[in-house]
């Protein structure tokens, strides 16, 4: 059955996970005021963090109803029996079987990972009975990574998940347009890729706020089109929504059954508030196309 454009947008977002750093959790009375039960919430591992800090976040997003999924950075990890300690620890504590396994914004590694692939060959998560492990991806590159050696860790990664008793996917950065994105997948479809992809799709923000996390994460293709947009001063601190790469992303993955594209992961960059606010108006259907590729939500944000 052919579905409207509406009805496309509304599926592409609707499961969406969202994301808190423990300092956000710190500033959030009640995660349920913002976010529906069994949501999906990662919890972001910042260089020189304490590993306390998240596993009572997991903890407290296990007891307010939600699906906690802690970030284990290899380059912050000084050793197996650390990150042994670390997986029981949330596993026991807040009940984790799904976590996600990156690298790490670190330079110099605090001890001996240097990447996701050697917390994964470590056997521990399949040890600790974790279910679901997502990976990186990265459409638009990586400032730590050539291309080639991007390109071979998602094979590896696709090899793996043939050892691993946990389901497997890629989760990605956030992008500001749907070209890079696209021509990322069909790259990975014509390399055999069969890890689902859970794109990463930056929240309502400022533009500032949003060039601001651009920089620090080395975002790179679609820099340029906020880059252009913020030599216009008055833009800088208007809100943006990514109704426009929402709706591109949402009929490429109708138009398009093969693509690997299967979840939505919303980054709040500028607060979840306003981003949880704004994805459950689109997922209730509450939202106008316009004439610009876009569409205005029917509710008010602030």
């Amino acid at each position: 059955m052919n579905m409207s454009t509406e009805q496309n947008i509304q599926q592409f977002l609707t499961g969406f996970s969202a994301e808190t750093t423990p300092g956000a959790a710190a500033k959030t009375a009640d995660f349920r005021e913002h976010l529906r039960p069994g949501t999906i919430v990662y919890i972001t591992f910042l260089p020189g963090a304490d590993f306390d800090a998240t596993v009572a976040v997991a903890a407290r997003l296990r007891d307010e109803g939600f699906i906690p999924v802690p970030h284990f950075a290899a380059r912050s990890i000084s050793d197996q029996k650390t990150l042994n300690e670390n997986i029981a620890r949330v596993v026991g504590e807040a009940g984790v079987d799904w976590v996600l396994c990156i690298a790490g914004a670190v330079d110099k590694p605090v001890g001996v990972y240097t990447d996701s692939m050697q917390l994964l060959d470590s056997g521990l998560f399949d040890k600790h009975g974790i279910k679901r492990i997502a990976v990186a991806g990265h459409p638009e590159g990586s400032p730590d990574m050539s291309e080639q050696a991007i390109r071979a860790a998602v094979k590896w990664k696709n090899e793996f998940q043939n050892k691993t008793d946990a389901a497997m996917y890629l989760v990605t950065q956030f992008a500001f347009e749907s070209e890079p994105i696209i021509a990322w997948d069909k790259m990975l479809q014509r390399d055999g890729n069969t890890l689902p992809i859970h794109i990463g799709i930056p929240g309502l923000a400022t533009l500032k706020t949003l060039l601001l996390h651009a920089k620090a994460c080395g975002i790179g293709a679609s820099m340029k089109f906020l880059t252009k947009q913020a030599k216009n001063v008055t833009k800088l601190l208007a809100v943006k929504a990514p109704d426009k790469l929402v709706r591109d992303l949402a009929d490429y993955c109708a138009n398009h059954p093969d693509s690997g594209i299967t979840g939505v992961h919303m980054y709040p960059l500028g607060g979840l508030r306003r981003s949880a606010k704004w994805s459950y108006a689109v997922t209730d259907g509450l939202f106008t196309l316009d004439n610009k590729g876009g569409f205005k939500v029917d509710v008010e944000l602030d």
